[in-house]
């Protein structure tokens, strides 16, 4: 039996309570933009300010790697400009993938306090209701 993520949700808001409701309402789903900037805020900004600045010099390189491969006039030459801009292709993508894994296991640890949130809510009404 499939439900879509629209179902489960109207099957919680039944559940709760009209001011946990309320509350779980106030709760969205993040944009995209609030998510990347999620990146750049905690213990680790260092790194993802550090990645983005690399990802920069990176693209320049790329740019000067590709600019000198048109401009070669020898086939060694162009196969080093080449390599050059294609390891700057490289890694640019690596840093890419990891800011993408960073929102996402910041989304993830947002949709596990969630649950913690509605088990505290399920534990307090457990006690009241004894």
């Amino acid at each position: 039996m499939k439900r879509s993520n629209e179902n489960i949700d109207d099957l919680i808001k039944n559940v709760l309570s009209e001011e946990e409701a309320e509350f779980y309402e106030q709760i969205d789903e993040p944009s995209i933009f609030e998510l990347l900037s999620d990146v750049y805020r905690g213990k680790q900004k260092w790194i993802a300010i550090s990645g983005t600045i690399m990802t920069f010099v990176l693209l320049i390189l790329l740019i000067y790697c590709s600019i000198e491969f048109f401009n070669a006039t020898e086939v060694r030459n162009m196969i080093l400009w080449g390599a050059g801009g294609f390891t700057c292709l490289i890694i640019q993508s690596m840093l890419k993938l990891w800011s993408w894994m960073q929102m996402d296991k910041n989304h993830l640890l947002r949709e596990i306090k969630r649950l913690e949130l509605q088990m505290a809510m399920l534990s307090e009404k457990i006690k009241d209701s004894r």
